[in-house]
């Protein structure tokens, strides 16, 4: 019987209170599904830089092993967030006249425009960019809906968001990762990852906002027209809610944990413990609140604010999104992650779950005849039988 040829994938999430791998598969003819997940509490890490690169390690070494364990493979290569304080977002303009004969728009042009654009930059010594994207393009004045690729005209204008992160944060975590045993392919920014499976297209494109509310970091990133047009990263997160819980009802931050998890007051108020963790909250949104101003964007999001991170899991949370922004509110639920061996339970897992996902779309279609492809499914059939 035919081997099946299949594409195998790794997303790595090292986030500040847990790490965790998504390994995906797709084979030939079928859909992509999670074949292994695997997590552990991470260590070595503060405000998503690494702070003690051994522990940082060992708890990435631990999450791939779970992953592995499950998946029944070894991974290589693998996609790595970044997200943390380090994480900043800025847009620039670019311009680039037309110089072929008869003023067609083609491939250079949109890059001459967009290395413009970069070089346009300013304040980002001691920054790798991580991600960018044209938001808009205009040519001969007027904007352009789309690519515009094949158009003729003179001058193009492009309007680009670039997302920036601190070089030396960023080698740490790489080489901290590469430690553990596997290679990173690429590095995407944490909200760009998640809003591959967190947003649907459609929510893209008419306007909306992630919002990530992890450990100590809450993260932003609107969308309109299919792509990011703004990010933000505030150091502020779920554990701050715990801290005030301890604080309020002068409890240990265990207990205080607890209670945030597991939404039940036991011998405590129960008023109290809402008030508590609604005022948290609020300043939370209230910061939201306060850059989709900037941007000019607060109350013209159809498609609303879609919450995703641990802190999503909140009892009330909509609600409360909704009264103080104003806007559509809800949790994101990954129902389509559960066609594998383990379901993605939660939106804390929507990263690694998303890096996954689009290391495979960057892989694209599957070739009639793919023989690099081939060549390793004979290889791995073969290397049993080898002295």
């Amino acid at each position: 019987m035919r081997t099946p040829i299949r594409r195998i994938s790794t997303g790595i999430d090292v986030g500040t209170h847990t790490t965790r791998v998504v390994i995906m598969e797709q084979v030939r003819g079928g859909i992509p599904r999670i074949i292994g997940t695997g997590s552990a509490e991470t260590k070595g890490l503060r405000h998503g830089y690494i702070v003690n690169k051994a522990d940082a390690t060992q708890s990435i070494k631990n999450a791939i092993a779970q992953a592995e364990k499950m998946a029944e493979l070894k991974i290589k290569n693998v996609f790595l967030s970044v997200g943390g304080i380090s994480l900043e977002s800025a847009i620039s303009h670019g311009v680039a006249i037309i110089s072929r004969a008869g003023g067609e728009v083609d491939e250079k042009d949109l890059q001459k425009a967009s290395l413009e654009a970069e070089r346009n930059l300013s304040n980002i010594t001691n920054k790798r960019i991580v991600h960018r994207t044209p938001i808009r393009y205009k040519l001969d004045g007027k904007e352009v809906f789309g690519t515009p690729c094949d158009m003729i005209g003179s001058k193009l204008e492009v309007k680009m968001l670039f997302i920036t992160y601190l070089d030396q944060h960023l080698q740490d975590l790489i080489k901290t990762v590469e430690e553990a045993g596997v290679e990173v392919d690429e590095v995407i920014p944490s909200p760009i990852a998640a809003s591959q499976v967190a947003l649907s297209k459609k929510e893209r494109n008419v306007g909306s906002t992630l919002v990530n509310i992890g450990a100590e970091t809450v993260s932003i990133a609107v969308f309109e027209n299919d792509v990011a047009i703004s990010l933000q990263v505030f150091p502020i997160g779920s554990t701050d809610i715990t801290n005030d819980i301890a604080l309020g009802l002068k409890i240990p931050l265990e207990e205080a944990e607890s209670l945030k998890v597991t939404k039940t007051s036991g011998s405590y108020s129960k008023k109290k413990l809402e008030e508590i963790i609604q005022a948290r909250l609020c300043d939370i949104f209230e910061l939201i609140e306060s850059h989709l101003k900037k941007i000019n964007r607060n109350g013209l999001l159809p498609a609303g604010i879609v919450l995703t991170g641990g802190g999503a899991g909140i009892a009330t949370i909509e609600d409360l999104a909704k009264g103080v922004l104003k806007l559509p509110s809800s949790v994101a639920r990954p129902a389509l992650a559960n066609s594998g061996k383990q379901p993605v339970k939660d939106s804390s897992w929507l990263v690694a779950y998303g890096l996954a996902d689009y290391a495979l779309t960057k892989q694209g279609d599957f070739k009639k005849t793919n023989w690099g492809d081939v060549w390793g499914t004979m290889k791995s059939w073969v290397k049993p039988f080898l002295p």
